[in-house]
């Protein structure tokens, strides 16, 4: 017989233990992300693989906010964020302090996500983009790839924060010691 364990029993880090802990090398950058529901949610997920940050783009709302609390349950206080109003800002940014950046998109020539090879001794960015038009197209062209959720039913998209934590969870598995 399984019990299930109490939240006291799962010896969480606080929130100040958690910013002083190692993370992976990655960035999630998310590109008018209308939802407060999928913001929180990508903070969770952060908080849960020891993301290195967030980057808010754009429409994209950020903490404090109760919508996005509701989801996030903290770890919007736990996951560094920085809130830019250009995506490409952002990228620049990130470009330049050397990290490889992908869009998480369906492209031509996009690498599918169980294909894709990390460089443990690399810094990463994914961008997941706005629920209805995706990635942005003048942020695609400045990715270094683009990496695609191989799908094998009749729609053509996840959502955002199943997309988040798919990709953050892959990107955890080849990144972590």
């Amino acid at each position: 017989m399984m019990r299930k364990l109490k939240v006291t029993e799962l010896n969480r880090l606080s929130t100040e233990t958690f910013k002083a802990s190692e993370k992976i090398p990655l960035v999630v950058v998310l590109d008018h992300v209308r939802s407060l529901n999928n913001v929180g949610s990508v903070f969770r997920t952060s908080d849960a693989f020891r993301v290195e940050a967030i980057y808010l783009c754009g429409i994209t709302a950020c903490p404090p906010h109760a919508e996005i609390h509701k989801t996030a349950l903290g770890a919007e206080d736990s996951v560094d964020w920085l809130y830019f109003k250009e995506t490409l800002t952002a990228v620049d940014k990130l470009k330049k302090e050397g990290y490889v950046v992908c869009a998480v998109e369906q492209a031509e020539g996009s690498v599918m996500l169980d294909h894709l090879r990390l460089d443990k001794t690399r810094k990463y960015a994914i961008i997941l983009g706005n629920e209805v038009k995706g990635v942005q197209q003048e942020v695609v062209d400045q990715c270094d790839l683009c990496v695609e959720i191989p799908q094998y039913g009749t729609k053509h998209s996840l959502n955002v924060s199943v997309t988040a934590g798919i990709v953050i969870w892959s990107y955890f598995l080849q990144l972590s010691d």
